[in-house]
C-alpha cells in the first residue's frame, strides 16, 4: 500500500434525484471511504440533492461537509482553494469533466475517477483523462476502450459502480409499507420496468428536442414486447411458486409505467398477489424493501445493485439502448443473471427466476460471493490510491 497521499478530497457526485442509483453512487463511495481512510476530510460537491437527500446524507454521514453552487462561486472557488486532491464519483459517463477541468485551471491539483463508464472519448476528455491519478471504469468493456484509445492514465482498471457499497436502511418506514401490503420476509418477488430511453423532457417539464421524439419513438415501439417478456415471468412466478409480487421503480417515471405496462396488463386473477407501489423512495427505503424480498427482476441496472448489497439475488434485463454499465453483472460473475432482453425468450428468464426461487441458499450464496467480490476490488482501489 502507497503512503498517504491526501487529507482533504472534494468528491464531485449526486448527478440528480429523479434516480435511486444516482443517488446511491454517493453514499455508496463515502461508505468506501470511510472504511479504507477514515482520516480523510471529506467534501460533496453535489449537483443535486433534492427528494430529501440532502437530509439523509446529512443523517448518515454527519462529518460530511456540502458545498453547494457553479465552479466559479464563491463557496466552491474556497473549496478548490482548501481541498488537495477531487474525486469524480460513478455514472454513465465522465458526468462533470468540465468541472474537473475547472478544478485543474483553478487549483492544479489531482484528480481522480472512480467506477464510472465511458461510452466515448474527444480529443478534451482524452487529455482530462491523460492527465488523472487513477480512472477505475464500472465495466471491463469501458477498461479496454481507454486502453485501446490509449489513454496514458497510470492506473486504468476495473473498480465496480460505488453503489455496490451502500450500506443505508430505513427499516421502520419499509416496515409500514411491508405490513400494509402484506409483502412478508422472502416471501415476494420485486420487479422493476424501463423504457429504453428515460424521458428526461418529461421528468423536468421542457419542450421535447427533435432528439427526445425520436427517443420517445423508440420507448414507445418496444415498450410492449420487452415488458411482455417481465409479465410472461410474473406469471410464471405466481403460478409455479406462492411468492407475491411487488412491483416498483427506480426512476420517477417508472411508477406510473409499472401501473400501466405491468399491474393493469395481468389478468385479473393474479392481481390478489401483486402489488403496485404508488409512490417513489429514496434508497434506504428501497433498501430495507429490497432486503425482505426473495429476489428481483429489473430492466434497471442499479436496484440489483442496492439488492445485491442486502444479499438479495438479482436478476438484470439489458436493453440495447442502456450503455455498456450491465457488463460488470458479468464481470463480478453473475452473467447467468443478466438477460439481453432483445435475445431473451421470457420463459428463460422465469425459469432462471424459479430456480433462485425454489434454491434460496445457493442463490444468496452466490449474491454474496458476488458482493465481496465487487467490494474488495473497491475498497483496494481506494487504499491504492489514496
Amino acid at each position: 500500500m502507497t503512503s498517504k497521499k491526501y487529507h482533504k478530497i472534494l468528491i464531485r457526485s449526486s448527478w440528480q434525484s429523479v434516480n435511486i442509483g444516482d443517488i446511491g453512487h454517493t453514499p455508496g463511495l463515502l461508505a468506501i471511504l470511510e472504511q479504507v481512510r477514515p482520516d480523510l476530510e471529506l467534501t460533496l460537491w453535489p449537483c443535486e440533492i433534492g427528494h430529501g437527500v440532502k437530509e439523509m446524507l446529512q443523517r448518515e454521514f454527519p462529518n460530511l461537509r456540502i458545498v453547494e453552487g457553479a465552479a466559479d462561486s464563491v463557496a466552491v472557488q474556497q473549496a478548490f482553494a482548501e481541498h488537495d486532491f477531487m474525486l469524480h464519483g460513478s455514472g454513465p459517463s465522465v458526468v462533470c469533466a468540465r468541472n474537473i477541468q475547472e478544478w485543474r485551471q483553478a487549483a492544479g491539483k489531482p484528480y481522480g475517477i472512480f467506477g464510472v463508464t465511458v461510452p466515448r472519448l474527444d480529443i478534451e476528455l482524452k487529455e482530462l483523462l491523460d492527465h488523472a491519478e487513477f480512472i477505475y471504469c464500472r465495466d471491463t468493456v469501458s477498461v479496454e476502450f481507454l486502453r485501446n484509445a490509449r489513454v496514458s492514465c497510470p492506473v486504468i482498471e476495473f473498480g465496480p459502480d460505488a453503489t455496490f457499497f451502500i450500506n443505508l436502511r430505513d427499516d421502520s418506514t419499509a416496515a409500514i409499507f411491508l405490513n400494509k401490503h402484506g409483502l412478508e420476509q422472502d416471501k415476494f418477488v420485486c420487479v422493476i420496468p424501463r423504457l429504453r430511453y428515460t424521458p428526461y423532457h418529461k421528468i423536468h417539464h421542457t419542450e421535447p428536442t427533435a432528439e427526445d421524439l425520436r427517443r420517445v419513438a423508440v420507448s414507445d415501439e418496444f415498450m410492449e414486447v420487452d415488458h411482455q417478456k417481465l409479465r410472461e415471468t410474473m406469471m410464471a412466478i405466481l403460478e409455479n411458486s406462492t411468492m407475491k409480487i411487488l412491483i416498483c421503480a427506480e426512476m420517477t417515471y417508472e411508477v406510473e409505467l409499472g401501473k400501466a405496462i405491468l399491474y393493469d396488463r395481468l389478468p385479473e386473477k393474479y392481481l390478489s398477489r401483486v402489488v403496485w407501489r404508488d409512490s417513489y423512495w429514496r434508497p434506504d427505503e428501497a433498501a430495507s424493501v429490497y432486503a425482505a424480498a426473495n429476489s428481483m427482476v429489473s430492466f434497471e441496472m442499479h436496484s440489483p445493485i442496492i439488492a445485491l448489497a442486502e444479499g438479495t439475488p438479482a436478476i438484470y434485463l439489458r436493453q440495447p439502448t442502456d450503455t455498456c454499465k450491465g457488463q460488470m453483472w458479468r464481470d463480478i460473475g453473475l452473467s447467468e443473471w443478466i438477460f439481453e432482453i432483445e435475445s431473451t425468450a421470457g420463459s428463460e428468464i422465469s425459469q432462471q427466476i424459479l430456480n433462485i426461487i425454489d434454491n434460496p441458499r445457493i442463490a444468496e450464496d452466490q449474491a454474496l460471493k458476488a458482493l465481496k467480490y465487487a467490494r474488495k476490488l473497491q475498497t483496494d482501489a481506494l487504499s491504492m490510491n489514496l
